[in-house]
């Protein structure tokens, strides 16, 4: 099957690690391999349950990351299976939160009550919120591939875990990123206009963004909310176009960053950058076609797949050649979800979700997403070690280009988009 591409190298490595565990004394496959040769019963599958709107206004998203679920699945049971389970097959049940928290709610209990193991989802924070909640409940862990509010974690809950940046961290990480654009391009950021969708993911990430600019002595004013759901948004370009700002930050969601793009096509063609913050327009492949003159300059500072990693590489070669369309970065975080859980049940060699959970705590998975290192939670369940990427427009391709040591191609800055 085309789905083993891969990830056969990546399920290599587990079985790998397994032995290695296996031989060390007091691990738990060691313990679980000697449990297994004292004649206990063996396990034959592990249930993952997978959460994501696969109908709905995310629908693309969520297909996409249903289906990249299901390759790590399968390249698990096609390289072996859980070694240290004696071969157990991983099994993914799929659940459609049709981007509801009540439905992702239910379904994660539905799930759960049918046995699974461990659960991965769900791209909508107020959904992952919710089943968050369900999961520590029940003593099942939750994986969240991309869900950025900070307050999911805030909850002292032991069973959850993000690999993704949360809204803050991208936040912050934006401000100092840009901070040093400027001073490498010679062009040092002094004032920034700020727009950004009124709901949480907008005003966490906005208020990280201001506080760690102001560290840096940079200005960040205006500071406009707005209704995503707007189709023109001239009013507020306007007014960081009246403010002399050097650069306009947005953070929003497709149509929104689009209506502001086509805005300051009109307005406020001459600023020196646009620049998202964990924006979810400025570095999509379809931005390049629906944007002003093809949003050529435009910059967005982001969790992304690593670009220059050839494993994922590897992966968007044979995503697109499976499914036909290229990879988004939420389908190769719920990859890296999946894969994660699964190194988990090797190394813990069970099949108890308090077993797995634990496991999990201590993983040091190697990511496809840009990282600065391998996975890492903190106390809250937070990868302490998720980060962002810089990236941007140029002639007609949405390309990795801050810091250097990630780049693909060099940034261009200042950046007017006119």
């Amino acid at each position: 099957m085309k789905t083993a591409f891969r990830t056969l190298g990546v399920a290599a490595g587990l079985a790998a690690g397994a032995l290695a565990l296996s031989s060390c004394a007091g691990s738990a496959v060691g313990q679980a391999q000697d449990d297994a040769d004292g004649g206990a019963e063996e396990v034959d599958e592990v249930v993952i349950g997978s959460l994501h709107p696969l109908s709905g206004a995310n629908a693309v998203d969520g297909q996409q990351m249903s289906d990249a679920a299901q390759m790590a699945v399968d390249a698990i049971n096609e390289a072996g299976g859980i070694e240290s389970l004696g071969g157990a097959q991983l099994v993914l049940e799929v659940a459609d939160t049709r981007g509801e928290a009540e439905t992702g709610q239910s379904e994660a209990t539905r799930l759960i009550q049918e046995g699974a193991a461990a659960l991965v989802g769900s791209f909508q924070s107020a959904t992952s919120a919710n089943i968050a909640s369900v999961a520590e409940r029940n003593g099942v862990p939750f994986v969240m591939d991309v869900s950025a509010l900070d307050s999911i974690l805030e909850q002292g809950y032991a069973y959850s875990f993000r690999i993704q940046p949360s809204g803050s961290m991208m936040g912050a990480q934006s401000a100092a990123y840009l901070s040093e654009m400027g001073e490498a391009g010679g062009s040092p950021v002094e004032k920034v206009g700020y727009l950004y969708e009124q709901g949480n993911f907008g005003a966490s990430a906005y208020e990280a963004f201001a506080a760690r600019a102001a560290e840096l002595g940079i200005e960040v004013d205006p500071a406009i909310s707005y209704d995503p759901a707007s189709s023109d948004l001239s009013t507020q370009v306007q007014q960081v176009a009246a403010a002399g700002a050097d650069v306009l930050a947005v953070s929003g969601y497709y149509n929104d960053s689009l209506a502001i793009a086509r805005a300051v096509s009109s307005i406020a063609p001459d600023i020196d950058a646009v620049f998202g913050v964990a924006n979810g327009g400025y570095d999509q492949a379809q931005f390049v076609t629906d944007a002003p003159a093809g949003g050529e300059g435009y910059l967005n500072a982001n969790y992304h797949w690593d670009v220059t990693n050839p494993e994922a590489q590897d992966l968007a070669s044979g995503f697109e050649e499976e499914f036909g369309e290229p990879i988004r970065t939420s389908a190769v975080l719920t990859y890296d979800a999946v894969m994660l859980i699964a190194q988990a049940i090797e190394e813990a060699g069970s099949a108890d979700p308090a077993d797995i959970r634990d496991a999990i705590a201590e993983s040091g998975y190697e990511p496809l997403v840009v990282n600065d290192g391998p996975v890492s939670f903190d106390e809250t369940g937070q990868n302490a070690n998720a980060s962002v990427v810089v990236m941007q427009v140029q002639d007609g391709s949405v390309l990795q280009v801050f810091p250097d040591d990630l780049a693909e191609a060099g940034v261009v800055y200042p950046a007017p988009v006119g």
